[in-house]
């Protein structure tokens, strides 16, 4: 799976559960540290575990794949899904605006979101 089609996937996943503004980031001209970042906020903490669930199991069971690193699942605030290639932020909406990653990648190219869920209603 490339790199760009994996940071869709983790979109779709955060998508079904609901999450709102999400953004796909290509930093790959910009860091060495991943290729993209996805910024995705939920309404709650419940909110946040589950979009980012829904994401670890969704990419293991379709693609059997284990992210490196996850981070934050137990408060739900900020959960780091570390794939790599892929990073993916799920916030609080809150947490979101106080630590402003949209702000400190702003020079990254966004990639369209394809929201899928709405076809799926």
């Amino acid at each position: 799976m490339q790199s760009k089609d994996r940071a869709q996937k983790c979109a779709d996943f955060v998508l079904d559960k609901k999450a709102f503004n999400v953004r796909i980031l290509d930093v790959r001209k910009i860091s060495s540290l991943t290729d993209f970042i996805i910024l995705a906020s939920g309404s709650s903490d419940r909110q946040v575990k589950a979009a980012a669930e829904s994401v670890h199991l969704g990419l293991k069971k379709e693609y059997d794949t284990m992210p490196i690193g996850m981070e934050g699942t137990n408060e739900g605030r900020w959960v780091l899904i570390d794939y790599g290639d892929v990073m993916v932020h799920v916030f609080h909406e809150p947490v979101r605006l106080f630590y402003d990653l949209d702000g400190l990648w702003c020079d990254a190219e966004e990639i369209p979101v394809q929201d899928d869920t709405e076809e799926k209603t």
